[in-house]
């Protein structure tokens, strides 16, 4: 049978866990340290062992709050701990401190940009959790285990089904990832395992009025965007084909299923039958007392809440006159964001200061692997070079030479543009010179500019190159264009 005699519809949650920025772990003052020798960052408290007592990271618990709030939760005034009971080499207690039926946040939404509108995506709840260590493979003779993940805190975010496809799944955890380092939740660094993605997929597909729903895939432990996207993709076709081929591949008859993420062959291959929660034996952690949020301890945390990427990017666009793209690359990093707003109340030009953050600013800040607040350029500096280039001082090129100086010298643009003789010439008579110089070296392209009308635009672009090299950039591109279309007019009328 042909999908085309088909409806399909992809359900998809997901699960990401993000690991809190905290100094040391959940439950014990273990430092958390990334790279460092294996089993060399544990404790009796995370090595699981006789007698031990947890204490819970406080400042854990605050940043997991701020970042629920975020995702518009309710923030239960009660919560409490919970084991969760499961064999693993990598987990020395045989249990994980969770949370199961008391979350301490529910029933929030996050909105997600996709594509020319917004999707929004329902939170089901919020929780922390500790995380377990870490199985090596790297030696084919056996399994080392390095336990110095171990009790680090970990937010488990749990949605709504409500995602559809495999971009708008790629779309909510980039703006995840933006959120969460926006708050200082997390520094959601992907290389170092900050953040993990579990997508559980399955589809229903109508047929002659009746749905069938394939099994519900859980992808585990999917480390980049990327994956993501190509695991829900693949996931997406293959339960179709295999319903096709086997309409007993259902839900009804086959449950749940976990399956891995091949990055090399970008499948996903069968692990095991997906475990529920009866399975866990979840009961109430004796050794950790409840937490009661009181109203003034919850005002506190939510007062320190910044303005939320989104509705930064929509004042940006609609205060500074920013394109969505443009507002969206500069509030994507909060630092960059703040530097740029902070270079417009130090008089900077808003439209002219988000095209030079867009383009050569952005440019270096790739090159030298970092933000545009990384570069370390002050905002004064940004907003002058900004408005000297509004006010026709200096001309767009000068500027893009004025910042190469600026990012090794503390300069001010001004003083730049003097010493290196970028400022823009604004004598007409001089312009007209130029002009007439770049007409009489360049007859061909004067030829195709006025009479060939397939080139015509090119060589009028070749000729204002032209003028603005015989003046070593100092020429007003805009009077220069009128100073060659009237040349040009006039040689046309003859």
């Amino acid at each position: 049978m042909s999908t085309r005699d088909l409806e399909t519809k992809p359900v998809i949650g997901l699960e990401i866990h993000v690991q809190l920025a905290t100094r040391t772990k959940l439950f014990c003052g273990c430092p958390l340290e990334f790279g460092a020798e294996p089993n060399s960052r544990v404790c009796p408290v995370c090595l699981g062992m006789p007698g031990v007592l947890p204490v819970m990271n406080r400042t854990a618990f605050e940043l997991a709050v701020r970042a629920a709030t975020a995702l518009h939760c309710d923030i239960a005034r009660f919560t409490k701990w919970d084991r969760k009971s499961y064999y693993y080499p990598d987990l020395p207690k045989n249990y994980q401190i969770s949370q199961y039926d008391l979350p301490f946040s529910s029933d929030g939404y996050f909105d997600v940009p996709v594509g020319e509108t917004t999707k929004r995506v329902r939170i089901l709840r919020v929780h922390l959790e500790e995380d377990a260590g870490k199985n090596l493979h790297d030696n084919p003779a056996v399994t080392l285990v390095d336990l110095n993940r171990t009790g680090t805190p970990l937010l488990e975010i749990v949605t709504q089904p409500d995602i559809e496809s495999a971009d708008e799944a790629y779309a909510f955890c980039t703006e995840l990832q933006k959120l969460v380092t926006y708050l200082g939740v997390s520094e959601a660094n992907m290389q170092m395992g900050h953040m993990r993605f579990e997508p559980n997929i399955n589809v229903h597909i109508t047929r002659d009025g009746v749905v069938y729903k394939t099994p519900i895939v859980e992808v585990k432990n999917l480390n980049s965007f990327r994956s993501v996207r190509g695991a829900v993709m693949y996931e997406i076709e293959r339960q179709i084909q295999d319903w096709l081929a086997d309409p007993t591949y259902t839900l009804e008859n086959r449950g749940k299923e976990n399956r891995g993420w091949n990055d090399t062959r970008e499948i996903t291959e069968f692990q095991r039958s997906k475990e529920e929660a009866h399975d866990y034996r979840y009961f109430p952690e004796p050794d950790l007392v409840p937490v009661e949020i009181s109203e003034a301890w919850l005002a506190e945390l939510q007062a320190d809440i910044p303005e939320l990427p989104l509705d930064r990017q929509q004042r940006l666009q609609d205060e500074v006159e920013l394109s969505a793209a443009d507002a969206a690359t500069i509030v994507g990093d909060r630092a960059t964001a703040d530097l740029f707003e902070a270079a417009i109340a130090a008089g900077g030009h808003g439209i002219t200061l988000g095209k030079q953050f867009i383009s050569f600013w952005l440019r270096r800040a790739k090159e030298r692997n970092t933000s545009i607040a990384g570069l370390g350029i002050d905002a004064e500096r940004l907003g002058e070079l900004s408005r000297l280039t509004a006010d026709g001082t200096i001309n767009a090129t000068a500027a893009a030479r004025i910042a190469e100086h600026m990012l090794d010298s503390a300069d001010t643009p001004m003083a730049i543009a003097q010493r290196e003789g970028l400022i823009q010439v604004k004598d007409v008579g001089q312009m007209q010179v130029w002009v007439d110089e770049a007409f009489a070296a360049n007859a061909k392209a004067v030829q195709d500019a006025v009479s060939n009308p397939k080139k015509q635009q090119r060589a009028r672009g070749f000729l204002t190159g032209q003028v603005m090299k015989l003046s070593a950039g100092q020429a007003d591109p805009k009077i220069v264009g009128e100073l060659i279309d009237k040349k040009l007019a006039e040689l046309a009328a003859g």
